[in-house]
């Protein structure tokens, strides 16, 4: 804790004007010697520059004004929403220590008369037995629906003890770091509110950023460990299919939908691609992400798992007889993939005038399909806006783990049936993909006027 110097009243400015004397009239050829022939008006003295003793009284009271405004933050914590008291707490730190730099600068001698304020550097104490996280348990209701946890840990109190319990076993190696609760805690928080470890640490009673830093990775892996079961292709394709086939998208099995998520400097291309698999429900289904910002969607596809299985998990079920052609088990994906037989695309160079021709009822119908891939990916990010922000190069590594995280705690809640965030505009620098030029397969074109003829019936 640093002592602040307090003021006791600022000095008075004296301002002096200089006055030019007027010409005497009647027409004589007197001038005063302030106007010269030259007609140059003459230039105030400069002002003397501040002293440590003018400045001190106002850095006194800027830093009483802060330290109070500290005060405020601590005594009403549990009352402001989290995004009230993070930018509250950046802006009061950020001028508390710069206040401090200043006042060390000051001549000691400017200080010895005045009294002195301690000017505190944290808004609430880190010690684990008062920590904020204690105190909201305390205040938290026992029975009936508390709003508040949903706008802290973006789901309900029931769902944070469910999924506590689910992932307990794998928060209890590393005790040095906290309880469990408070790990989860931790995450969550930073996830949805992308919270500093600094501050993370001081509210949840973390030993330190370090520590605030292992539990967060540490619930991220045990969420894809524990939760990984709710990418549920493999095993719940008959759901999905009825899904979609009210959707008039016959023995569809999901839309393939692609996200960027920024990473600062070039090591990453500038960004981390995400390839998405959901269904009409907006789960996720599949997801591989970690992709050079600088590859295109086609690329990808024939580089990921999905790809390599496909051929088993969308051959496995029967396939439908729509006009006399037999349509097998497919995904959609946008204009920048390739047209596959178990991966359609749009048509192109289609008249957007002519809304009754099959290929615009099926661009139409594969468009609403294609915005539950978009709609999913906003949602993540409005619910966990960590991934929101620009990632430093030095953690792009880490970044794909929190988004597979992210993308089952997005599973987990709406099997919770917790409330869906709507999607918000993420201001994201990012190039749009382009569209896939190569060459359309034949089989593909075949499967995709079989649907579009369907579908124009």
């Amino acid at each position: 804790m640093q002592q602040v110097a307090v003021g006791l009243t600022p000095p008075s400015l004296k301002a002096e004007h200089h006055l030019q004397r007027p010409t005497p009239m009647g027409g004589g050829k007197r001038h005063s010697s302030a106007a010269s022939t030259s007609g140059k008006k003459s230039r105030p003295s400069p002002s003397p520059p501040f002293t440590a003793d003018d400045l001190t009284p106002v850095l006194s009271l800027l830093a009483s004004a802060v330290s109070l405004s500290l005060r405020f933050l601590s005594d009403s914590d549990l009352l402001l929403l989290p995004s009230q008291t993070l930018s509250l707490e950046s802006s009061l730190l950020s001028s508390s220590f710069s206040l401090s730099r200043l006042l060390s600068l000051l001549p000691s001698s400017s200080l010895q008369s005045l009294q002195t304020l301690a000017l505190e550097t944290s808004p609430s104490s880190s010690s684990s037995s008062s920590s904020w996280f204690l105190r909201f348990l305390s205040s938290s209701s026992s029975h009936g629906f508390d709003p508040r946890w949903i706008e802290v840990f973006r789901m309900s109190k029931p769902s944070f003890y469910l999924l506590l319990q689910h992932l307990s076993p794998s928060l209890l190696s590393d005790p040095s770091s906290g309880p469990p609760d408070h790990k989860l805690g931790a995450a969550l928080f930073r996830l949805a509110h992308a919270a500093p470890f600094r501050g993370v640490a001081r509210r949840f009673g973390l030993p330190s950023p370090a520590a605030a830093c292992r539990a967060f990775y540490q619930v991220c892996k045990a969420v894809a460990d524990q939760l990984g079961h709710l990418f549920e292709l493999s095993s719940d394709l008959q759901r999905v299919v009825q899904g979609f086939t009210w959707m008039s998208l016959p023995n569809c099995c999901g839309v393939l939908g692609f996200a960027r998520f920024s990473v600062e400097g070039e090591l990453k291309g500038g960004s981390v691609i995400a390839q998405g698999l959901v269904d009409s429900e907006g789960r996720f289904l599949d997801v591989s992400v970690g992709w050079h910002g600088s590859m295109t969607p086609a690329q990808i596809i024939t580089r990921t798992k999905l790809y390599k299985a496909q051929h088993v998990v969308l051959a496995g079920g029967p396939p439908v007889e729509l006009n006399g052609v037999s349509v097998p088990r497919y995904l959609l994906g946008s204009s920048c993939c390739p047209l596959l037989p178990w991966l359609l695309t749009p048509f192109k160079m289609v008249d957007s005038r002519s809304s009754s021709s099959k290929d615009s009822i099926f661009n139409s119908v594969h468009a609403r399909g294609m915005e539950l891939a978009d709609r999913a990916f906003g949602r993540v990010r409005a619910r966990w806006q960590l991934l929101q922000t620009s990632w430093k190069e030095d953690c792009a590594e880490a970044l794909p783990y929190v988004v597979v995280a992210s993308c089952l705690l997005h599973n987990y809640l709406i099997k919770c049936s917790e409330p869906m965030p709507d999607e918000i505009e993420v201001c994201v620098k990012e190039l749009k993909f382009l569209d896939f030029e190569g060459k359309e397969d034949e089989a593909g074109e075949r499967i995709r006027d079989a649907l579009a003829s369907h579908m124009s019936l």
